[in-house]
């Protein structure tokens, strides 16, 4: 598929759906596209996934919650973030077989009869949290980092569960005034899995797993907030007898910059001029979100006034555009002087150059103000 479509639009919902009317949407649309309903079909097949991809998000209240604020750009990058890119037939039955209930593909019944009963079991998913410099928080980066998790214990096998026979489902029979009814529900000793444990290594627990230490690379797009989720599909745990890993959940922790305040995607940095330089003017040097750049102090600046880089904040998350660096001109007043600084001073006091006069005052400052915020 090329450009992912709006979630709610692929659903047929508003976005103020509630969590049932986005599950029958969903089974609405996978009874329709279901793979063993239309074999062959490959465009069936694409919208098959995208209606469950577009589920994945919009029944996880967490995710949803980050979809709604940031959109597509907020839920996938090159790294894999977003729950739903690139979900195969294993991930959607795993994961939503018992929504089919016993029509087909989730419950063995007339359709999918390959993938219906036993399913492949999901992991827990993984919560971790990463600190990040304004700088990176603004350019985006790539960080490897130690995950201590549950993997698959080599030399294990595996057997037919004993209860439900390696169909992962279990069958009841019930009499009622409309005659028998049939109910099928998931093997409640493998979980749906169809299958146990039969050797295993002594390290590995009573699923198949064991602990280790596992080095991930994960890529943050740049313009993330701090407090954001980012999930990265199947590095979480793995799962139950050879099932689907969940996911690992990265949580950004901004650290604050020592001289820079970030407002969205703006940045604000407080300057200090002598009231030498704010009469006479000058070039200073200050720090920008990547190193250090010089601005000019024109002659006869006030203190309050705010100077704008255009482009030189955070770039957005979810659209175009980066946001900009304001710069408050503080002009700093010394405490104490000399003697022969304070003649000078009382010299000068007496120029009318050097007595406010409120009609001189720059009066479209703070309209050029409310332009800039």
């Amino acid at each position: 598929m090329s450009a992912k479509r709006d979630y709610y639009e692929v659903l047929g919902l508003s976005k103020n759906a509630t969590g049932a009317e986005i599950k029958k949407a969903y089974r609405k649309l996978a009874l329709k596209y279901h793979p063993d309903k239309n074999q062959g079909d490959d465009a069936a097949e694409d919208k098959f996934k995208e209606a469950a991809e577009a589920y994945e998000i919009l029944s996880n209240a967490e995710k949803k919650s980050r979809y709604d604020q940031f959109g597509h750009a907020g839920m996938s990058g090159a790294s894999g973030f977003g729950g739903g890119g690139g979900m195969d037939m294993d991930d959607i039955f795993s994961q939503f077989g018992d929504i089919f209930g016993g029509g087909f593909g989730g419950g063995g019944g007339s359709f999918g009869g390959s993938r219906g009963g036993a399913r492949r079991v999901r992991g827990t998913n993984l919560r971790v949290k990463m600190k990040l410099t304004l700088q990176e928080v603004a350019e985006g980066v790539t960080k490897k980092i130690k995950v201590n998790k549950l993997v698959n214990a080599d030399g294990v096998t595996f057997k037919n569960c004993d209860t439900c026979k390696g169909t992962g489902r279990i069958t009841r029979v019930s009499q009622t005034f409309l005659g028998a009814m049939q109910t099928q529900s998931a093997c409640p000793t493998c979980r749906g899995a169809g299958k146990m444990i039969d050797k295993k290594p002594s390290s590995a627990d009573a699923n198949g797993l064991e602990r280790k230490e596992e080095v991930i690379e994960i890529e943050i797009p740049a313009g993330v907030i701090d407090g954001m989720n980012l999930s990265v599909t199947g590095k979480g745990n793995a799962g139950p007898f050879d099932g689907v890993a969940g996911d690992l959940i990265v949580v950004v922790e901004e650290i604050e910059h020592d001289e820079l305040r970030r407002d969205g995607d703006n940045v604000h940095y407080d300057a200090y001029v002598s009231f030498i330089d704010a009469v006479l003017g000058r070039s200073i040097e200050i720090p920008t979100i990547s190193g250090k750049a010089k601005i000019k102090v024109d002659p006869g600046t006030q203190s309050g006034k705010v100077l704008r880089l255009k482009g030189k904040g955070i770039p957005a998350l979810q659209s175009y555009g980066t946001g900009d660096l304001f710069v408050h001109i503080n002009v700093w007043t010394p405490k104490k002087v000399s003697k022969s600084e304070k003649e000078i001073l009382e010299k000068l006091g007496e120029s009318e150059n050097f007595q406010p006069n409120p009609d001189k005052q720059d009066k479209g400052f703070f309209e050029r103000m409310k332009d800039m915020f």
